[in-house]
């Protein structure tokens, strides 16, 4: 289990020093023992001022967070079990309206229990109003950033959690939409933490409360800085800048294991960068895409990377969900497009390549932000062309770009073996001829 630390002690160890101020509570009239008469209630409520010191199970306010302000969400657990009811809601929702009047980020510190039993559906309820607060602040193109503590269940993980743009989460925390005493009796604990919903892609990473503070302040940092400006594509980083001779040099050069690979790239492009995981739809493929946002020559550039495998769906997935995210916040994008194609075995087809696909072309079609991309690879058929930018797609001199590969091309065509080199030129795949026939804008040199 993690440390459960109270409202106030999380937003001290996170915020900087001495900046955090306190938003007005809202306020309502007050029904005795509330809207539904519970008997007892109103006594609960008092205890639960008495022990903890807060008047509800929300403490909200701004902030600075590594230099930058946001808005603050903290869940105060030990108040009736950081359960949302009536008040949490007002609470909730006018600090989501603060945070668009003065255009401030969201970071919903969660720890709760789920809805309030004593104030019935007007509790659930709330849970709508939540979800259109944050339905707001994503139109207005504000980031959202959760931190999952422990317990996050119920309604609170459903929409403030869950919700978020990005999601971390301390390690061994509870969190699940079923809470411990509603769960099955037989249900494995395991599926029920931080690290399983990372697994399952519903989350993005796991976070160490001493790396907390650094980590959510550089993604604020990050997701704040929008520009117009395209990223520019990075350099090769093969040895040599000079361009294969023939259609089947291209597929060995870019089939070598000597050749640079996306990490390289990325750690030559990037200043430093945090990276998303998961498609939110129970997948991951982090041997295939690496997503995330970094920092280049000062400014912001989101990038979805592929590692040289068969991409799966989940990556597809993943990689839609960067770039939608980043279009919505104003943030430049680069890709980098390498990969033999699409996975074709039976399990990813029961996950759906091809809407997985087709839900990728869409969002790089879609996108108003800048898109950059630079095939340093292998481009295979459908699978890489979902990733590469129409109009603003480079090469690096160890790369191709095919219909197809090469071999799977002679075989459509029943050519025997022999004449898979001959068909590697017949496609035209070399990067001087991409430039020719206008498929990709130019190569890039070491």
């Amino acid at each position: 289990m993690a440390e459960r630390l109270s409202a106030r002690e999380v937003v001290t160890a996170l915020a900087d020093d001495s900046t955090f101020d306190e938003l007005p509570a809202p306020t309502r009239p007050s029904k005795p023992d509330g809207p539904l008469a519970w008997p007892g209630y109103d006594a609960s409520l008092a205890r639960a001022a008495e022990r903890t010191g807060e008047q509800e199970s929300v403490v909200c306010g701004t902030a600075r967070v590594g230099g930058t302000r946001a808005v603050l969400i903290a869940f105060e657990f030990g108040f009736l079990g950081g359960s949302l009811g009536e008040r949490t809601g007002d609470r909730l929702e006018a600090a989501y309206a603060y945070a668009r009047e003065r255009r401030l980020p969201v970071v919903p510190l969660v720890a709760t229990g789920g809805s309030r039993m004593q104030e019935g559906m007007l509790a659930l309820t709330q849970l709508q109003r939540v979800a259109r607060q944050s339905a707001l602040t994503r139109e207005a193109g504000l980031a959202q950033v959760a931190v999952l503590r422990d317990p996050t269940t119920g309604g609170g993980w459903a929409t403030l959690g869950a919700g978020a743009d990005v999601v971390l989460a301390l390690p061994g925390a509870q969190v699940g939409f079923a809470g411990s005493r509603v769960r099955p009796a037989d249900a494995d604990p395991a599926a029920y933490t931080a690290e399983a919903q990372v697994a399952a892609g519903a989350a993005d990473a796991v976070v160490r409360p001493q790396e907390l503070r650094e980590t959510l302040g550089r993604w604020l940092r990050l997701l704040t800085c929008p520009s117009t400006t395209p990223a520019a594509p990075p350099d090769a980083l093969g040895d040599t800048a000079v361009l294969p001779a023939t259609g089947w040099d291209a597929v060995r050069r870019a089939r070598s294991p000597r050749r640079p690979r996306a990490a390289a790239y990325l750690d030559a492009y990037f200043t430093h960068r945090v990276a998303i995981s998961g498609d939110r739809c129970g997948g991951t493929d982090p041997e295939g895409v690496l997503c995330g946002f970094g920092e280049h020559r000062g400014r912001t550039v989101a990038y979805a990377a592929q590692t040289g495998t068969a991409t799966r769906p989940a990556g597809y997935r993943t990689a839609a969900r960067l770039i939608r995210l980043a279009d919505r916040l104003g943030i430049p994008v680069l890709t980098l497009v390498d990969t033999p194609g699409a996975a074709n075995d039976a399990e990813a087809e029961r996950q759906g390549a091809g809407a997985a696909i087709a839900d990728l072309f869409a969002a790089v079609a879609g996108a108003r932000t800048p898109v950059t991309s630079l095939v340093i690879g292998e481009g295979g058929s459908g699978g890489a062309l979902a990733l590469a930018a129409p109009g603003n797609t480079w090469a690096t001199p160890d790369s191709y770009f095919s219909v197809i590969a090469p071999e799977l091309a002679a075989a459509i065509l029943k050519r025997p073996p022999r004449e898979v080199e001959a068909t590697a030129d017949r496609l035209r795949i070399r990067p001087q001829d991409l430039v020719e026939l206008g498929v990709v804008r130019g190569t890039v040199g070491p």
